[in-house]
């Protein structure tokens, strides 16, 4: 079974910076990992391929010439092949220039039997490249699976995290999945397999390669462009009242009335 896994590369939570001259996020020079949700995407493309004899796991990223070290990673637990999709030419892209991006270099790599992807990168929240690159491949697609119930050549029956519980979807092959955090819990590389990610060999692939119509990718594809990125300020004033419920009750309902609520 041929599996494939979509990852990005995004900012640490904790180190991120803008530029004030842009208003976008600062990306070199800032330290950068795999995005969270995309850890499970990995593990549950490995675990799949351990459990059906044959398999291969490749890991592919749209990005800069840094994201290889996510791939490596990604190397390191588990994955088989890289594939970094890097081109000046991406450069820009929103969700629906990076998915047709991504599904390009897909066709350009082959048949595929399953696409992993975590449900949504922590830098842009969006939830829409996965089901993006099924739409441009025309391929089924289910959001937010929390367990593979069962799985053969042919069809794939799933649990799909609902509000109130989950519902169950059977599928036909082939066919993209992105995942939840409650799927499973992502392994620690081990020792053979950080030297293996050493080793490994990054294939690359530019806008050329994948045969991309410069019209649909980075900013010439892009119908919505970001123009500026901020942090909020932090909240100041507010009131604080103390005392017994009832008295604080009391208190709230004055302070209304003082501002015209009623």
């Amino acid at each position: 079974m041929n599996i494939i896994v979509c990852i990005k590369q995004v900012p640490n939570t904790t180190d991120v910076q803008i530029d004030k001259d842009t208003g976008r996020l600062k990306r070199e020079g800032v330290e950068s990992i795999i995005n969270p949700f995309d850890e499970y995407a990995i593990e549950e493309g490995v675990r799949l391929k351990e459990k059906i004899p044959g398999s291969i796991v490749t890991v592919i990223t749209m990005g800069p010439p840094q994201a290889e070290s996510a791939l490596r990673e990604a190397v390191s637990r588990g994955a088989d092949n890289a594939v970094l999709v890097c081109d000046r030419a991406f450069g820009g892209a929103d969700t629906l220039a990076t998915s047709f991006t991504l599904a390009s270099a897909l066709k350009s790599l082959g048949g595929f039997d399953i696409i992993f992807c975590g449900k949504q990168a922590t830098d842009g929240d969006t939830a829409q490249v996965g089901p993006g690159i099924a739409e441009a491949l025309d391929i089924p697609h289910i959001a937010y699976i929390k367990k593979i119930e069962s799985i053969d050549e042919k069809t794939i029956k799933v649990q799909r995290l609902m509000e109130d519980g989950y519902d169950i979807i059977e599928s036909q092959l082939p066919l993209l999945m992105t995942v939840v955090k409650e799927i499973n819990t992502p392994r620690i590389p081990s020792l053979k397999g950080k030297m293996a990610a050493k080793k490994a060999v990054i294939k690359t692939l530019t806008a050329a390669d994948i045969g991309a119509d410069l019209q649909k990718i980075g900013l010439n594809g892009s119908p919505t462009q970001v123009m500026k990125i901020f942090t909020p300020p932090q909240r100041s004033g507010g009131e604080k009242f103390s005392g017994k419920p009832e008295e604080i009750a009391v208190k709230i309902v004055e302070k209304f009335k003082e501002i015209g609520i009623s």
